[in-house]
């Protein structure tokens, strides 16, 4: 038998314009003491797709051939990376690069290769909502003489900055020396330095923002944001100043939450917006004259990005619950201080628009994390 690892050098999570390295190793397991044990693969390969799946109520069509549309046969000699995966649309493949042909092992003894591909800048980031789901993988494709093709895929996370497309990280011009098609091209890696520098002072800028809540019975309170741009495992801060207000606060929550807005041309009827909720802070505040926000921005999350099916929002959902002035008041009963018995209450909600960004991972030279199969 033949085991196959694979392992990421540097950790599963990586942006657009990144090098993604992995090493593949195969090794006959079979006793050195039988040396008639040669292993024979006719072949292995490598490739990254993206696998786009959408809701019911988004139908996303493409001019790329479904997963399903692919005959199932195990006999195949192609290399279809997709083949047996979850229902979708391929939106994105790189070129597969062929490891090796005709590899024979000896009992006990292994042979190792270093597979490196750049996700294009215009990667989609990986994601599960409601309506849509982007998912990556790293599929490798081997195959022992007179058998079928078997598949190990290794899971990617894929985190996109919000305006990499469009920010010029490249300024080389065009390579116009001849090319030789028997010579691998080599994939040149971007400079993404100057897009992480820029996330870093927008996310490290502290620019206090004064919000007043009011109604129609007057001035409920102010609430400040110290910040509007934040990355994956900050926390939100904020406070609430319930003084010189004129209509008492008796309780409010507060939710993380982000939208996922489906482009106009992919809707069927109206255009569809799902809501998903994340962290919640909830305070009964009545007579209270300050209160403290903190929302922890989870790191499993995704940050705002747009491609032409799908924007992601993020945004900070307030729900007050106010009383009439002057009803919330204590009555003083002898030396007994009695909260009223019933509230006439009304509720309001706001949204507030928040940017979050990526929180890039540093580099897992010592992962463990490996992915095995067997053929």
């Amino acid at each position: 038998m033949i085991s196959i690892t694979a392992k990421l050098m540097g950790g599963s999570v990586n942006i657009p314009g990144e090098n993604i390295i992995c090493c593949i190793s195969f090794l006959n397991t079979s006793d050195p003491a039988n040396s008639r044990n040669v292993e024979t693969l006719a072949w292995a390969s490598v490739q990254i797709h993206c696998l786009c799946s959408t809701n019911a109520k988004v139908p996303y069509t493409s001019k790329l051939a479904q997963p399903a549309e692919v005959p199932p046969l195990e006999s195949d000699t192609s290399f279809v990376p997709y083949k047996g995966d979850m229902q979708g649309q391929i939106v994105l493949s790189t070129k597969p690069k062929i490891l090796f042909c005709d590899l024979q092992l000896l009992p006990g003894l292994s042979k190792s290769f270093v597979y490196t591909e750049v996700l294009p800048l215009e990667a989609p980031p990986s994601y599960r909502g409601k309506l849509v789901k982007y998912s990556y993988k790293i599929s490798i494709g081997a195959q022992r003489v007179n058998c079928p093709i078997k598949l190990l895929r290794i899971p990617l996370r894929v985190l996109a900055i919000s305006g990499l497309p469009d920010y010029n990280i490249c300024e080389d011009s065009e390579d116009l020396s001849p090319s030789n098609p028997f010579l691998e091209s080599q994939s040149k890696e971007h400079d993404l330095g100057p897009a992480l520098q820029l996330v870093q002072n927008i996310t490290a800028r502290r620019s206090p923002n004064f919000y007043n809540i009011t109604n129609t019975r007057g001035k409920v309170g102010r609430f400040c944001l110290f910040k509007q741009s934040y990355r994956l495992g900050e926390d939100i801060v904020g406070t609430f100043d319930f003084t010189k207000c004129t209509v008492p606060c008796i309780q409010l929550t507060v939710t993380l939450q982000c939208e996922e807005h489906i482009a106009a041309e992919y809707s069927v009827n109206k255009p569809e917006v799902a809501v998903s909720s994340y962290s919640k802070h909830h305070e009964v505040c009545l007579h209270m004259t300050h209160c403290l926000l903190n929302l922890p921005i989870p790191m499993h999350a995704t940050p705002v990005f747009v491609t032409d099916l799908i924007e992601l929002k993020w945004k900070l959902h307030f729900e007050f619950v106010t009383g009439h002035p002057g009803a919330t008041d204590f009555a003083l009963s002898g030396d007994t201080w009695r909260a009223p018995e019933f509230l006439h209450i009304e509720t309001m909600i706001w949204d507030l628009p928040v940017q979050i960004y990526p929180a890039l991972p540093s580099p897992e030279p010592n992962s463990q994390s490996k992915h095995f199969l067997i053929l």
